[in-house]
């Protein structure tokens, strides 16, 4: 969202300086710690079915191909094996895994982790969804999660709760600026504004890496939808604010990178084999509710504040709008919930209009949504929103709407706040914006969190969770509002408190530590490991990320194929943890290149490429 930036000009290299050394890189949270090796960005799963789910993971490594062992369980010990398999991955996929698990049973709690040169990846627990009749389903819902701005403190209270079905996260997994564009609390890589595909990886890389983000997909399933920095800042169909086609090149292009990186990284099923690019789809949690998952910034959006007075003017695209409009129209599930991404419900301060990258860029569409909502009878609609930093429960007013009595509602928004991105930068109050905004119920601007969505068949309550802060790692939330929707009546009431999971929706949580096939000690793992270089191929800065267990000396060197070293960082005496290393490569011909790193003990090394080779 263009109004909440303020962009900082960063000096990133001096054309004087070879190399440059980052590190060691936010110890406190990033891990590659080799007890994880060679899955050190842990594992995920998402988009459950009543009998399927996908599961996640990546392989750290150079070699041309790798095969993976998965396994699917009952129990956190992996005994009673239920489903397994073996898949390949290579540099293609980035090294990730991504496999559709079949055959699995209803509203079913499952244990998987992965194998390759006999080391086992962490173990994951996810849940497959309901078939038929469900009384309750409980999802975490959340977004905007810029890593230098702050400490994932929110994800590691979601992953500490054990009372959630799964995890709903709205978009702005990832941002793209380069490193303190947004904040400087967090060192963050790749130092560049992410453009081409080794950038998007690299900074997907980084995310992971994370232990809370780590901890959270270890343990529940993600429904992901992505927004607008997953690419570029303000993105539609063609173009993006933060996109300059004569420095950057073409925004498909970039487009394109962003989406495969994000596909890659992600445990989504793919809805449409034909499509790479399109992610809206629909999840089926038995008879209570349809989650629509859209996608309102690259699919069909037109460009923000141009002929806004256009009737024929869209957010989603025809296609999409037909299918979602159809998907609810035939839907039996008790609630209909839209997951997107931007404010739907009209939102203005003395009659200006807040943002037109919003639904209020959109009105002609928004009239439409609402009048098919109402002519085709579809109830009990619940709206999820994220990109706006900041907490809101808001009706979706119609003409006539009435404030004291929600009459004129075509249903309700639920609006999530940032993970760690900044909170609105107006100067207004909230009770100022609720005056002005007579269908905005509740707001709060100024704290980070997520809220919990409870369903059941009478209502769907959002409980919202805050925490302290995000400047500082914190084991501190609490919980601030409730609203609800009663079935049929398309307003909002005040809830009277946090809604209580029911009984037996609690499990064992997934292990923090994998299996240990060869009986080995932890401590008998290598003290340095190489985690890669991006991008790769270069064209003329790279990065060489590498982790230390313990306080080292090391040298990090480029060597050409006859042998010679052409670029070395000096040797010097590093912290532990993530470390970096950038070499400016412009001088260096085209072809291929190793990159090896020694400690005195201890030598490793990988492959990269000059671009053209």
């Amino acid at each position: 969202m263009k109004y909440f930036y303020p962009f900082v000009l960063v000096l990133l290299f001096s054309q004087s300086v070879i190399s440059q050394t980052a590190g060691p890189l936010d110890p406190d949270r990033l891990t590659a710690d080799p007890q994880f090796a060679p899955f050190f960005h842990g594992v995920a799963s998402g988009d459950p079915l009543p009998d399927a789910v996908i599961i996640w993971t990546r392989v750290t490594s150079s070699l041309p191909t790798v095969d993976v062992d998965w396994f699917v369980a009952l129990d956190t010990a992996m005994t009673q094996i239920v489903a397994q398999g073996t898949v390949s991955t290579d540099a293609s996929k980035d090294y990730t895994v991504k496999v559709d698990v079949t055959g699995l049973s209803p509203y079913t709690t499952y244990y998987y982790d992965f194998l390759t040169d006999n080391k086992y990846s962490i173990r994951g627990r996810t849940r497959t969804a309901p078939l038929a009749n469900q009384d309750s389903l409980r999802f975490a819902v959340m977004s905007c999660a810029s890593y230098e701005w702050g400490y994932y403190n929110v994800y590691k209270r979601v992953a500490e709760r054990n009372d959630i079905d799964a995890v709903l996260h709205l978009g702005d997994y990832i941002y793209e600026g380069d490193d303190g564009t947004i904040g400087a609390v967090r060192p963050l890589l790749p130092l560049n504004e992410l453009v081409d595909l080794s950038d998007y990886r690299m900074r997907h890389s980084y995310h992971k890496l994370d232990a809370d983000l780590r901890d959270v997909h270890q343990q529940y399933p993600f429904i992901v939808t992505w927004d607008d920095h997953e690419t570029a800042n303000n993105s539609w169909f063609g173009g993006a604010d933060n996109h300059d086609t004569t420095t950057q090149g073409s925004w498909f292009d970039r487009k394109s990178a962003g989406i495969k990186a994000y596909l890659e990284w992600m445990p989504v099923r793919m809805p449409d084999p034909t499509d790479d690019e399109r992610i809206y789809r629909q999840l089926s949690y038995g008879d209570l509710v349809d989650i629509f998952v859209m996608d309102t910034r690259l699919e069909g959006r037109e460009e923000q504040d141009v002929n806004v007075n256009d009737p024929n003017r869209t957010i989603l695209g025809a296609s999409q709008f037909d299918w979602m409009i159809n998907g609810m129209k035939n839907s039996t599930a008790q609630w209909k919930v839209m997951a997107q991404q931007v404010m739907m419900t009209p939102f203005e301060i003395a009659g200006v209009q807040f943002s037109d990258d919003a639904w209020d860029g959109y009105v002609p569409e928004r009239n439409r949504l609402y009048d098919s909502i109402i002519n085709n009878n579809i109830q009990d609609l619940v709206v999820l929103t994220g990109d706006i930093h900041s907490s809101w429960a808001s009706d979706l007013p119609m003409a006539g709407y009435d404030e004291n009595t929600g009459a004129n509602s075509a249903g309700v928004e639920f609006i999530t706040p940032s993970v760690t991105t900044p909170t609105l930068p107006i100067s207004v109050g909230e009770s100022l914006i609720k005056f002005f905004n007579e269908q905005i119920k509740y707001v709060d601007i100024n704290d980070h969190g997520y809220f919990v969505l409870d369903l059941n068949q009478q209502r769907a309550q959002a409980d919202w969770y805050h925490v302290d802060q995000v400047l500082q790692p914190s084991t501190s939330q609490n919980y601030d509002e409730s609203w609800y929707t009663a079935t049929g009546s398309r307003h909002l009431t005040p809830g009277s408190g946090a809604s209580v999971p029911p009984a037996g929706t609690q499990t064992i949580p997934a292990p923090p530590l994998p299996r240990n096939p060869l009986g080995t000690s932890i401590e008998e793992e290598a003290a340095m490991v190489l985690l890669g270089a991006h991008p790769n191929p270069f064209s003329d800065y790279f990065a060489v990320q590498y982790y230390l267990r313990a306080e080292s000396d090391v040298t990090v060197s480029v060597i050409d194929v006859a042998g010679r070293v052409v670029l070395e960082q000096p040797q010097r005496t590093m912290g532990n943890g993530l470390q970096a290393t950038v070499f400016d490569g412009t001088k260096l011909p085209v072809g291929a290149y190793v990159i090896r790193i020694g400690n005195g003990s201890e030598v490793q090394q990988i492959k990269v490429l000059k671009a053209g080779y």
